[in-house]
Parts: C-alpha cells; structure tokens; sequence
C-alpha cells in the first residue's frame, strides 16, 4: 500500500514488509518515509489546521459518521487485514471493527458537543460590569502516534477526537501494523475529510516519530504505546500538549468470597485474549491463601483448554505474539521466575513467535514478571492475607493503569476503589474492560490524559476566556 501524504498517496522506492505473524508470510509492503516526506506531511498539516477549523460542527459529524458506516460497511475486510497484519484471531478482530464503528460514531457526537460556559464573574468584589465567557477552539496540528495491538481502534480513539475538534491529524501507525491505518485513511477521504486534513505517514518509528514530536508546528501528541518510548517523546516534544496511554501491569484480586467460576472465566478472558498484548491484560493474580490452591486446580485446565494456531481459523482462541523477540522474552522472564522460585502450572513453551497460554504460581512481588509490563500470554498468581496486603501488593507496581477485584463485600470493594492507584478500578470483572464512551487513562507511569471522545477531545482542544467590559 501507499502512505497518503500532502493530498496524495505516495509510493517509495524503500518499503518496509508488513509480516503475517502467524507464518512469517508478507501480508503487504508500505513505503519508509524519509525527512523530506516528513516535511511534506507537517507543512500540508499546517495547511490543513485552518481548513479543519472552518468546517462546522455538523461538516465534521456528517464526514465522521458517513466513515463509521463506510467502517461498518466493510467489517469484514478490517478484521482480516487486522487478523492478517497483528496476529489476533478472527474473532477479536471483527470485535474490534465493530469498537471502532462505535469509536468514530462516538467522535461524530462529539463534535456537536463542543462549547464553552459562562463564568460569573461578578463573584468577585468589585466586578459588576464585566461579562465572561469560554469557548474552546481547535489545537491545530495533532500527531497520533498508535501501537501495534489494535490497528484500527487505537487509531480511530485518536483521529476520531481530533477530527471532531475540527485538528488536522498526522497518524502514524506501528511499523508492524500500519495496513488499518492506512485504510481508515481511505475511508475518511471517501466520507469526505479534506484531503489536507488527514495523512498517515509510514516507516520506521524511531526517525519518523522524533521528528514529527519536536516539531514546532505541532500542537498536541497523542501517543498509546510502552512506558520508555512515551518518556522519550515527552523529553522532545517540548511545550506541547501530550496524552501518554503507557504501559501496565494489571493486578486481580480475588477476596475469599469470590464465584470461582467467574474468577476462572475472567482471567482467562482478560489473560489470553490477543496473546496477551494488551496494556490491561490481567498479569497479576492476586488470591487469598485459603482460596489459592482450589484457584489454581479451577485455573490450570482452562487455560490449558486454549486453543492455539492459526488466528483465520474460527476454531482457534489465541494467535501468535507480534514478533518472535517478544514471545522469546515472554518465556524468558518465565524460567527466570522459576529460577528465583516460581513454578510453572500450565504451559510455559514457545515455538516461534506461539508462546502457550502459561499460568505461573508462588510469585513474589520482586520477580520481573510481576514487577514490569510482561505484555504476553502469562499470568502471575501470588498469595495474600488480607485484603489490606492484597490492596499493597496492588500497589506495589510503578503503574496504575486498570485493576480489577471478585468480592462480593461493599466494604472491601469501595476500599479497593479509594486505596488502589489506577485509573481504572473493575468491581467484578478482570482489569481488561473499556467501554469506549469512557474516560480512559492512568495514573503514575501508565501515563497522563484521558481518551475516550468526548474526554479526547477536551484535550484536542483550547480554551479561551472572553471578558466584555462593559460601559452600563
């Protein structure tokens, strides 16, 4: 495929393969963008930031819902293209087609939303003639930046906002997965987007992103992607607004008044799913000593039941990892676990880039499996007392981005909700659950800012405070 940059869709002499993960098979070629095009997309950007600002309200939900039906019109490629690009299996790539139809319609609401408020100021002593008023205006030029597990939603979450806040976007998609991106941009010119005020740029992160970030020109960043990377980008973009949707290391606690079944469902549903690349994937398991070794013997033959293989064949439930290095340091970080201690009960083997559905049981806190983002098909079980160390063992992690507990207990819960550091607290279900209309962020080293489209596009946009001074 063609990137689409300065209102057309160009071809490069350098391409880079985009690799089925599954059979090492090349599923399709993308140019590798250069300075020069970088140039171009930034200055066509530029251009475009006034055109998008013109557009009203309506343009804006007209052209976005127009590209959710054209989304929904064409599910069944998207999902294959994802399946085929990123390695999850058929069925979570149709789900996540039909996300991005709701993400875009969403977005479309949105920008029939976008107002200001009255302040009183006569509040203030001495104030009795002045009238005050916001209202918010566009940033301008926004960069998204978008990682590899969800090709089209992660990118619709922020082009979708953007657009509606009447930005220009630059998208750059994840070398590994740039397919979906590129045709959403497809969609969007066809619904109608001003060719100026959308382009998708193609090729090595590293380069590409790093010029893009400390440009000038550009007003926001909105960046989903691991913890190292999203410091980098915040170092050189300087004065510039920035969402960071970072990494995570998703604990579940289980209190002894727990459905085991439930308990069982959900980390298997919330472990494995996308072999367990997901920022809110439950990693850490958390469970009471009397309810800890029942768990594991409920645990151990429904993961082992998971299904691994093709991610085209509908019979299939878990896909391989993205890259072979990544299913590699899956496995890595396991043997080193039960060298230090840990022991394997389910799974724990590789072949390639498949690494099996593994369950790993007596973690200690200070094992890297549990201590950084494992971002694979592993779960990390470790014992607690009560719920005052479960909620410590919680916390015991440099990020916060989504937890879940089992209780049925209204004090235990409402503890849970006030004492654990994440921005996303599930009372009953695993830590993997977004709703996309829901604000979306976390708290410490999992990042700043919110997604979700109506919390985006707040941070799309400005605000600006009007004061008339009146003379009666």
């Amino acid at each position: 495929m063609k990137m689409y940059i300065g209102g057309e869709w160009v071809s490069k002499r350098n391409t880079a393969e985009v690799i089925n993960p599954y059979d090492g098979s090349i599923v399709d070629t993308v140019p590798k963008a250069d300075a020069e095009d970088v140039e171009t997309a930034l200055a066509t950007a530029l251009k475009g930031a006034p055109t998008m600002r013109r557009l009203s309200a309506y343009d804006r939900y007209t052209i976005l819902r127009k590209a959710a039906d054209l989304i929904s019109q064409r599910a069944e490629d998207f999902a294959r293209t994802i399946t085929l690009e990123e390695g999850k299996v058929i069925a979570e790539s149709r789900a996540e087609v039909q996300r991005a139809v709701q993400t875009i319609t969403l977005s479309a609401e949105e920008a029939k939303r976008i107002h200001g408020e009255t302040v009183p100021l006569d509040g203030v002593p001495g104030v009795t003639r002045q009238f005050g008023f916001t209202i918010r205006v566009p940033c301008g030029v926004v960069v998204a930046i978008s990682p590899f597990n969800f090709p089209l939603n992660l990118v619709c979450h922020k082009v979708g906002p953007a657009l509606a806040a009447g930005n220009s976007v630059i998208i750059k998609p994840a070398s590994n997965t740039p397919l979906s991106a590129l045709k959403l941009t497809e969609v969007l010119l066809e619904a109608g987007c001003p060719p100026e005020g959308v382009q998708c740029i193609t090729g090595p992160g590293g380069k590409i992103g790093d010029l893009l970030c400390a440009d000038s020109r550009v007003r926001k960043i909105t960046f989903t992607g691991s913890r190292d990377v999203g410091e980098h980008i915040v170092k050189t973009a300087g004065l510039k607004k920035v969402t960071m949707e970072l990494g995570s290391n998703s604990p579940l606690i289980i209190m002894p008044d727990a459905d085991m079944e439930k308990v069982v469902a959900a980390t298997v549903s919330s472990g494995y799913s996308n072999a367990g690349q997901v920022c809110i994937s439950t990693q850490r398991v958390l469970i009471g000593n009397k309810a800890y070794g029942d768990f594991l013997d409920a645990l151990k033959p429904a993961v082992e039941g998971i299904t691994t293989g093709n991610p085209l064949d509908e019979k299939v439930r878990m896909g391989p990892m993205i890259r072979e290095a990544d299913a590699a340091r899956v496995n890595e970080w396991i043997k080193e676990a039960v060298g230090q201690g840990a022991r394997v009960v389910a799974g724990g083997s590789r072949q390639g880039r498949m690494h099996q559905p593994t369950v790993v049981a007596d973690v200690k806190p200070q094992m890297r499996i549990s201590r950084d983002e494992l971002f694979g098909p592993a779960v990390a079980v470790t014992r607690f007392g009560d719920i005052n160390e479960a909620i410590a063992l919680a916390n015991d992690s440099k990020y916060g981005l989504s937890a879940g507990i089992f209780t049925q207990n209204i004090d235990w819960a409402m503890k849970f909700a006030r004492e654990v550091d994440s921005g996303n607290l599930m009372i009953n279900s695993g830590p993997q659950w977004r709703a996309d209309l829901m604000p979306y962020g976390g708290l410490k080293e999992s990042g700043m800012g919110k997604e979700g489209p109506r919390y985006a596009v707040e941070e799309m946009t400005e605000l600006k405070m009007v004061v008339f001074h009146l003379q009666e």
